[in-house]
């Protein structure tokens, strides 16, 4: 049964947020480590292979913010359309999951790109990019509330 349209969506999404506050919880774990342990880890390949491995891990990160954007746009209408017992929390959660997950991967570039050989600037460049990505693709409550409304209006 669907969520009643006037219920707390701060409430509702709490679980959502959290995802988001992992998340970035992950990148500064990341750059701790990085700091803690500068050298200890860090194999040393060489410039030019590590520019290479760089320049494409930024072209896949370039096309991952789009990508993810027209993934959250395709679960948002899903979660509105689809049939079947799965309340909207549930629903959005789903793609909240699935939307952080992906974007978090660009902050794992930068670790790669830093535990090779490469310096901080890769590694906050990185992790900038990641946060973006995390806050872009938080939990919004209009688009749960979108959800909740096409739910409920489409319920007997």
């Amino acid at each position: 049964m669907p969520e009643s349209p006037g219920r707390d969506n701060h409430e509702k999404l709490t679980a959502h947020k959290l995802i988001c506050v992992a998340m970035l919880a992950l990148l500064l774990a990341y750059n701790a480590f990085c700091h803690f342990w500068p050298n200890e880890f860090q194999l040393g390949w060489p410039a030019d292979r590590r520019e290479l491995i760089r320049s494409v891990l930024y072209g896949i990160a370039i096309v991952l913010f789009p990508f993810t954007n027209l993934l959250r746009h395709v679960l948002l209408r899903l979660n509105q359309t689809m049939p079947g017992p799965k309340p909207a929390a549930a629903r959005y959660l789903v793609t909240i999951a699935v939307t952080q997950g992906l974007i978090v991967w660009v902050g794992l570039f930068g670790f790669g790109m830093f535990l090779i050989g490469d310096g901080y600037n890769t590694l906050y460049i990185f992790s900038l990019m990641a946060a973006l990505g995390v806050y872009l693709h938080r939990p919004k409550a209009e688009e749960y509330q979108r959800i909740v409304d096409e739910l409920t209006r489409k319920t007997p």
